[in-house]
């Protein structure tokens, strides 16, 4: 059996750029024999690296002895079973077992090369000292070649070491070709990740009078952006123009990620743009920073342009894009965008990593998207990845949001049990809530002192979830507690506090409701003022709708309907039927309550959702009067009236607004009658509507 021994230097490449400029190959040379052919390859079976040297050939400084080593007439004579299967004087037919080809494996430069990349692993593990260099490098020869330098500096992995082989060749050659030396010098502190040393090394380069090229520029920025620094990319590609070097296409598109991730966004999309234009080589990197310029622009449509792009000029994405995609979507709670590119992602291959789960359970989080989340977490579980302490607080702050208590006990267990990370003030914080909302008293209060106990002072929100605790349990003494220990932490109440604090007062039975107004009154005196004058405080004066407006144009947007919803509800439990109804006027005077009344030619309708109970019976009671006096001005009524409810219930307790307020129009004897087919409405027609109008002597409000 024979081989076929290739004779040719190696020939190096960049690892950006084409493979344009590459050395020169030698003249090959072969063995044949008559039985089936292979290929010896003398170098180890992994890949060697690859060089690119601009305008460089370093083929004239290969040993000459091994140009050519044509054996003669008389040579293969002596080897029967070796026939010339060419007409070329550098081929020959040789029996692989023979002296001649063993000699002819050491001559090429394969074997040559192979012993310098061995050269280099020993420089890596020696001491970075001068003596210990030289020791290793010795075994090369005194006829060391330029491009024996070359293969051993680009073979190296350590920059310290690197730096003083450096020294080494560059005493001993004195080259003319020092710019290529220091190129893949600086490839070395690029595998290192050594910035500062790269920058030290260019600036050796000018103390030397070595004129940086391209390849030092692009080599520069490569190492930038892998340190994860792209400020530092941006500065050295803009210092190019200053020494006649001018970035190509592929330098041009990693500038793309490198602007981005910078910061400078307009620089990045112009870039972008210009890529488009040119067609550009752009790499999946770079449109994974697009994808998440656009998520945190907010223009999450430009995300999916961005990757529909991809697609149509043939890149296909790959993991990292892919969960690019998936955070971006999360940012923009388009959970059902989520599952299509998943679906894509798993049908094209992919298996999903830790930051594919973590991307999902977010954005399912966000979403409020509960069944899914808990799917996620479970999958992660299975496969043995661990969850952080930000993804054990998403899913629990989640689970707070959606009333899953016995998820939130299991999720919070693993998290303690999990060795990886420890609870933190946010977690407690969301156990607190969910057994708060619960209103498990014990529980929560458990959790309070298992949070001091691990060394984390309850913050705001934490006290307005056991406020809103005790109070749904009747503990008035314990709120006033609370409140108080709210001002020895040195905390100020916000507003989000003092409406719970109101919604508790909706709560709390009237001969104890001074407690609570003075608790108010401390957090918030505009608030206890409006309170004071709602009860009929006699010593209090002023006008209470003017007073109230003055509010709800001093709290936050966010709560201002929490607010009027409160007042009302107020009003209704202590009977103060026209305060409720000026407080819901109010509401709507000011874009509080938008859209509660609609009317049509075939049927009037009111919407209550979003309503407190008392708000909602207290906008009943103003419609039905409605529908009283258009009755009185001789007006007809449309075929059909209704009252939407909405279809959900609270996430903490098993009645929605629509049971609720099916058992008051029962109360009323109201013709109203929840329609089958539609979740949330309850109708009636204009003649039964009319014929129970007629029949109440005056409109009652019951309480809430």
């Amino acid at each position: 059996m024979a081989f076929q021994l290739c004779h040719s230097p190696s020939t190096f490449f960049t690892d950006h750029h084409s493979l344009s400029n590459s050395l020169t190959s030698q003249r090959k040379t072969t063995l044949y024999n008559s039985s089936r052919l292979f290929k010896l390859n003398p170098i180890p079976r992994h890949s060697k690296p690859f060089l690119q040297i601009t305008n460089v050939s370093l083929q004239e400084y290969a040993p000459q002895e091994t140009h050519n080593p044509t054996p003669s007439d008389d040579e293969i004579s002596k080897y029967p079973d070796g026939k010339s299967g060419s007409s070329s004087k550098s081929s020959v037919w040789v029996n692989p077992r023979s002296p001649r080809a063993s000699k002819l494996r050491k001559q090429s430069y394969e074997a040559r090369y192979t012993s310098l990349t061995r050269i280099s692993e020993s420089l890596d593990s020696c001491n970075p000292c001068e003596e210990d260099v030289a020791d290793v490098l010795k075994v090369i020869g005194s006829n060391i070649l330029e491009q024996d330098a070359v293969v051993v500096l680009n073979n190296m992995s350590n920059s310290q070491t690197a730096l003083v082989a450096l020294r080494y060749f560059q005493d001993v050659l004195k080259s003319s070709k020092q710019t290529i030396f220091y190129n893949v010098t600086l490839k070395v502190f690029r595998k290192c990740r050594d910035m500062e040393g790269a920058e030290k090394l260019f600036e050796e380069m000018l103390e030397r009078g070595v004129k940086p090229d391209n390849v030092t520029f692009s080599t520069i920025i490569s190492c930038a952006r892998l340190c994860s620094l792209p400020n530092k990319a941006v500065e050295w590609f803009e210092k190019m123009p200053s020494f006649d070097c001018n970035p190509d296409d592929v330098t041009y598109s990693a500038m793309i990620d490198a602007y981005g991730r910078a910061g400078n966004v307009d620089m990045a999309f112009s870039l972008y743009d210009r890529a488009r234009t040119e067609n550009w080589r752009i790499d999946p990197a770079t449109f994974s920073t697009m994808i998440k310029i656009h998520g945190v622009a907010g223009n999450y449509d430009g995300c999916l342009n961005v990757y529909e792009e991809m697609k149509a000029i043939g890149i296909k994405p790959n993991l990292v894009i892919y969960n690019s995609l998936l955070d971006a979507m999360g940012r923009a709670k388009r959970p059902w965008q989520i599952k299509t590119i998943y679906k894509e992602m798993i049908k094209n291959g992919f298996s999903p990593s830790w930051a594919t789960y973590a991307s999902l359970l977010r954005a399912y989080g966000r979403a409020r998207y509960g069944e899914d989340a808990l799917l996620v977490y479970k999958e992660m579980k299975e496969k043995g990845l661990q969850l952080n302490v930000i993804l054990y607080n998403t899913l629990l702050a989640m689970c707070a949001d959606v009333g899953y208590v016995n998820e939130a006990v299991e999720v919070f267990q693993d998290m303690k049990s999990s060795g990886t990370c420890s609870p933190d003030s946010w977690t407690f914080s969301s156990m607190i809530t969910i057994y708060s909302c619960s209103g498990k008293v014990s529980e929560a209060e458990e959790m309070l002192n298992e949070m001091v106990e691990a060394g984390f002072d309850p913050n705001i929100f934490v006290l307005t979830s056991l406020i809103q605790c005790y109070g749904k349990a009747k503990h008035v003494d314990d709120v006033v507690r609370t409140f108080n220990r709210l001002l020895e932490l040195g905390l100020t109440p916000d507003d989000r506090f003092c409406g719970c604090l109101l919604n508790v007062i909706t709560q709390t039975p009237k001969e104890e409701l001074s407690k609570l107004i003075n608790c108010v009154e401390r957090a918030n005196p505009k608030l206890g003022f409006v309170v004071e004058l709602l009860l009929g405080e006699q010593e209090k004066e002023g006008d209470f709708r003017t007073e109230a407006s003055e509010l709800f144009s001093v709290v936050s947007g966010d709560v201002r309907k929490a607010y009027c919803n409160c007042l009302i509800d107020l009003c209704v439990n202590l009977d103060l039927l026209d305060k409720a109804c000026e407080l819901l006027d109010l509401g709507l005077t000011l874009q509080i309550y938008k859209d509660l009344q609609s009317r049509s030619p075939t049927q009037w309708s009111l919407y209550l959702k979003g309503l407190s109970l008392g708000a909602a019976l207290t906008a009943l009671h103003v419609w039905i009067n409605d529908l009283t006096k258009v009755l009185e001005s001789g007006e007809e009524l449309p075929p059909l009236l209704g009252i939407n409810t909405g279809h959900g219930k609270h996430k903490y307790s098993d009645k929605g607004m629509a049971s609720v307020f099916e058992s008051h129009l029962k109360e009323l004897k109201a013709p109203f009658h929840e329609a089958p087919d539609k979740v949330g409405w309850f109708l009636t027609t204009k003649v039964a509507a009319k014929s129970w109008l007629e029949s109440r002597a005056s409109p009652e409000l019951v309480a809430a």
